[in-house]
């Protein structure tokens, strides 16, 4: 399982309660979209995750910054995920940022928003604020990979509860 999250804003700790938790301790893979906060967050998943894979919001402290990159690329499911934590522009700039990585799906955070967008020929997915929802549901996702390619996806509230699943299929 590949587990997607962002936006913790800790100082202290990762802040993973509940289903979270559960489904970060469970993956394969943890992806986290940005805004950890401080280096000792980053730190904190690690110990968590089978294998985290990370990249630098605009929150994040100077040793995040020395450690994560802005952007990453990798594959799962037989599908190109391209994250990053924002980029100006919205949904038209998240798009052609993953086509300019021939990215299949494009994994982001900042807005705490969960949000699943599959219009056009890139997947848009922000798993949302695990810890600090403003006003949205607090979440993560939860992707399973297809045997015949690609992947089986979830939002999932904190609590366990699942709000939205979609499949996205290899191209």
């Amino acid at each position: 399982m590949l587990t997607v999250v962002s936006d913790t804003h800790s100082t202290d700790s990762h802040r993973l309660t509940g289903r979270t938790l559960e489904a970060v301790r469970e993956a394969d893979l943890v992806a986290h979209a940005g805004d950890f906060m401080r280096e000792s967050v980053l730190d904190d998943f690690e110990r968590e995750s089978a294998r985290l894979l990370g990249v630098v919001g605009n929150n994040d402290d100077a040793g995040i910054r020395t450690r994560l990159p802005d952007a990453r690329d990798f594959t799962y499911g037989g599908l190109t995920f391209s994250m990053t934590h924002t980029r100006r522009g919205g949904s038209t700039a998240l798009s052609l940022f993953g086509r300019q990585r021939d990215a299949d799906v494009v994994l982001f955070g900042h807005s705490h928003r969960p949000t699943y967008e599959a219009a056009g020929e890139i997947t848009l997915l922000n798993p949302g604020s695990h810890a600090q929802p403003r006003g949205y549901r607090a979440a993560h996702a939860e992707l399973e990979a297809l045997p015949e390619g690609g992947v089986e996806g979830r939002l999932v509230t904190v609590d366990g509860d699942v709000f939205e699943s979609f499949v996205v299929s290899e191209p």
